[in-house]
């Protein structure tokens, strides 16, 4: 099974649960680091989430991958927040960010830059108004690579 048909089964097996009680699923990642493989489940909350949360969901999926076995390979669960530089993986996700710190790199060039970090402005109409310094960028979310919180210091 391929790595994002592994990451697909597993989300398809723990978002009724999430949705039920209130979780957002940020991310799955299915990563070989070294000679160990890990299954990292990225989830999130209104007001944040705290280690409790993280066991909870951790045991709920646990069983859930016990019963169904979908990965061939011995792995590590991990169960976390996708803490304060969280990515934004989905539209949705650039939206809720509008009036907050950014970091985002895209596919190529946007006037000569393919990194861009400041305060999101907007997010309309598959648009980014990034504000980094005195200037302001608009990016199309079409290339967009990656995007994520960004804390400022």
């Amino acid at each position: 099974m391929s790595t994002t048909n592994i990451k697909d089964t597993v989300e398809e097996m723990i978002q009724p649960y999430l949705n039920e009680q209130g979780f957002e699923l940020v991310d799955i990642e299915y990563v070989k680091e070294g000679s160990n493989w890990f299954l990292r489940v990225y989830v999130d909350k209104e007001g944040g989430i705290d280690i409790d949360d993280c066991v909870l969901i951790s045991e709920k999926l646990s069983a859930k991958l016990d019963e169904n076995d979908p990965i061939p390979t011995v792995y590590f669960l991990e169960v976390s927040s996708p803490g304060a530089e969280r990515p934004l993986k989905k539209a949705e996700d650039v939206a809720k960010a509008v009036g907050k710190n950014v970091f985002v790199t895209t596919y190529e060039p946007v006037n000569g830059l393919k990194e861009f970090e400041g305060k999101l402005l907007s997010f309309d109409d598959g648009t980014l108004v990034i504000e980094a310094g005195k200037k302001q960028h608009t990016v199309s979310y079409e290339k967009v690579a990656s995007a994520r919180l960004a804390i400022l210091f």
